[in-house]
């Protein structure tokens, strides 16, 4: 049966969360950012037709754009708002990749005959689903490999749909126009590289020779080459590994040497990483604290837990003890993180001779309990440990809480 692959692309996701809490940010230019002292990490539509570049300060922004809205990245929103578009997208087909929180691919194989409809009419249907069901605007590309479909994806965002279909007819007459860097994969490096060898656009990259493609640009270089001829060499992957590690952290508002709020800050920090870990189905076997000065050095510590956990309390006496050990009562510092490291799958998890069976899993009910009273309520519903008072949001500058990973 001929392959075919649908990728999923959020438009300017992390805007489009903040537009579908608060739609009064719609159609105006919208910004988020990393912090009060971070940089742009996202741009609605109208932010990008105003001129203001990924990756800039945010102090540079406001001084050059004080009309656009500037909001603080709220990641822990934005990975509820994805998984509800993962399980849609998962009614549609049950072999799915999540690609980033933003991005999946989709394996429509076969999907046809069960829906009654093309492929370009079933990717208007995940579209208009997740419209409907959850406000988040997408676009999708649908061809015969992923990195066909990544492509398309890109290029469907230019469309009136929205959509855009690579069927095996269309590929290599729309491939003739498109340059080598707009390629899944290929960076700023690799495009000089072929570039060097004359090589500007895709079909003149497809019309070299294996031995050629592998000699100069290696077996990824070969694979690259399939996919766009519309050959189905990277599979979806169903189970994607575990990450190495999970890294929670947030620059302060206002740069500080005031113990109890960092420790609460770190308090907070725990808190979304284990609640991360929890969803990932995992417990850690490794923890560390990171605290950075406001001149930007940094201290780190890391420590070897006695048992595997992901439960807050079992993990912040230890991440206290370390922050301790860094803190200097004259220094200001403007952020401090936790990282969970060296995971164990719940499922293979052992007992160990001396464990607490009752302890532990009043524990795993308690962080259970807290994620559910959370995604029903709100975040932060249930506050563990010290709190204190927020900033006030400053003139066109709206705060949120964050998370960074």
């Amino acid at each position: 049966m001929s392959k075919y692959v649908a990728l999923v692309d959020c438009n300017s996701f992390f805007c489009s969360c903040e537009r579908k809490t608060n739609p009064e940010l719609n159609n105006r230019p919208l910004c988020v950012v990393s912090g009060e002292r971070g940089c742009i990490i996202a741009r609605s539509t109208e932010a990008k037709l105003m001129g203001i570049k990924m990756g800039i300060p945010l102090f540079k922004a406001v001084q050059e754009y004080p009309n656009c809205i500037y909001i603080t990245a709220n990641h822990q929103k934005y990975f509820e708002i994805s998984k509800k578009i993962m399980y849609i997208l998962k009614e549609f087909s049950p072999n799915i990749e999540v690609y980033s929180i933003d991005e999946a691919f989709v394996d429509l194989t076969g999907l046809q005959k069960a829906y009654k409809k093309n492929y370009f009419q079933i990717a208007r249907l995940m579209k208009d689903k997740i419209w409907q069901e959850i406000g988040i605007p997408v676009s999708i590309g649908v061809s015969k490999s992923k990195t066909l479909a990544k492509l398309a994806s890109d290029r469907a965002k230019s469309t009136e749909d929205g959509i855009l279909l690579l069927g095996k007819s269309k590929i290599k007459n729309y491939l003739k126009n498109v340059e080598i860097s707009e390629v899944w994969g290929i960076g700023k490096k690799l495009t000089i590289r072929f570039r060097k060898f004359g090589i500007k656009t895709v079909n003149q990259f497809i019309s070299k020779d294996d031995k050629w493609i592998k000699n100069y640009f290696g077996k990824n270089g070969l694979v690259t080459k399939y996919e766009l001829q519309g050959k189905y060499i990277n599979h979806i992957i169903n189970n994607p590994p575990l990450p190495k590690s999970i890294i929670d952290t947030q620059s302060f508002p206002e740069f500080t040497s005031n113990f109890d709020y960092i420790k609460n800050e770190l308090n907070i920090h725990i808190h979304t990483a284990c609640s991360r870990l929890r969803q990932i189905g995992c417990k850690c076997n490794k923890i560390g604290v990171i605290i950075k000065t406001k001149d930007f050095n940094y201290s780190f510590l890391e420590l070897k837990l006695e048992n595997p956990t992901d439960f807050e309390l079992n993990i912040s006496k230890s991440a206290y003890s370390l922050l301790k050990k860094m803190y200097l009562s004259n220094t200001p510092y403007r952020s401090v993180g936790i990282i969970l490291s060296e995971f164990t799958s719940v499922q293979n998890e052992q007992l160990k001779l001396f464990d607490n069976e009752k302890t532990t899993k009043k524990n795993e009910k308690l962080g259970k309990t807290i994620d559910k009273l959370e995604r029903k309520f709100g975040r932060n519903i249930i506050q563990v440990g010290f709190i204190h008072k927020k900033i006030p949001n400053k003139q066109n500058f709206m705060t949120s809480p964050t998370l960074i990973y």
